[in-house]
């Protein structure tokens, strides 16, 4: 018995979508719908595809949630820098369709959050947090989202007071990032480096994989990657 192939359309014709899409051409079991840029029929691509996969930008990024709301698609949404009105919205959309939704969508930084958050529940309060981040020069968001989701871990324990963040941008770092919890007689590091933009595609397209049959509902790469 075959199955057929998941089709997928991508939202964002930078960078990102051309790393998905050629992570696409290399994975079996899956095929490229079509890629979406500002100024051409996204309904006309979405209609054909079983999966949305978000990495354009915030200014186009409701029209994306108006497509995929319409015509009842699952979304895998990665953009950063959303304002707190697109935030709420997508709980809205959520309501209608599986969404998935993270800052960051690479599975080691997923398993990485989960430990910074045992870790954060653990030390005491006397442990100040950092959280550092180096991406390449083209990125205009700072701190970066996946440094914001870190201090949320953290900050989910409510005991560490407030988070100094470092951001350096250099080079075509893809992205590296550090927890620091420094006490006056200790220091705990944490860290996750990334050496491909790979590593985001391939979590997007698991993400994807996973929310295909999907009751509505907003998912994050923690339920995707660790099931909870």
């Amino acid at each position: 018995m075959t199955t057929s192939p998941i089709r997928i359309a991508i939202a964002g014709a930078g960078r990102m979508g051309r790393s998905i899409a050629a992570r696409i051409a290399a994975q079996d079991g899956l095929v490229l719908a079509g890629t979406w840029s500002r100024g051409g029929d996204l309904a006309a691509i979405a209609e054909t595809a079983d999966v949305i996969v978000d990495f354009s930008l915030p200014v186009v990024t409701d029209k994306v949630f108006d497509v995929v709301t319409a015509l009842r698609k699952p979304l895998v949404c990665g953009v950063t820098g959303l304002n707190s009105s697109q935030m709420k919205r997508l709980d809205g959309v959520a309501r209608d369709v599986p969404l998935v939704y993270d800052r960051n969508m690479s599975q080691g930084i997923t398993v990485l959050d989960a430990v910074v958050r045992q870790v954060s529940a653990a030390l005491d309060d006397r442990f100040a947090v950092e959280i550092e981040e180096v991406h390449h020069v083209h990125k205009q968001d700072a701190p970066s989202g996946t440094a914001l989701k870190l201090g949320d871990a953290v900050s989910a324990t409510g005991q560490h007071g407030e988070i100094r963040y470092r951001s350096e941008r250099t080079g075509e770092v893809p992205g590296d990032h550090r927890v620091i919890f420094r006490s006056p007689t200790e220091v705990l590091t944490l860290g996750h480096s990334v050496s491909t933009r790979d590593v985001f595609a391939d979590g997007a397209l698991r993400a994807a994989r996973w929310v295909l049959g999907r009751r509505p509902g907003r998912y994050s790469m923690r339920d995707v990657v660790l099931g909870d």
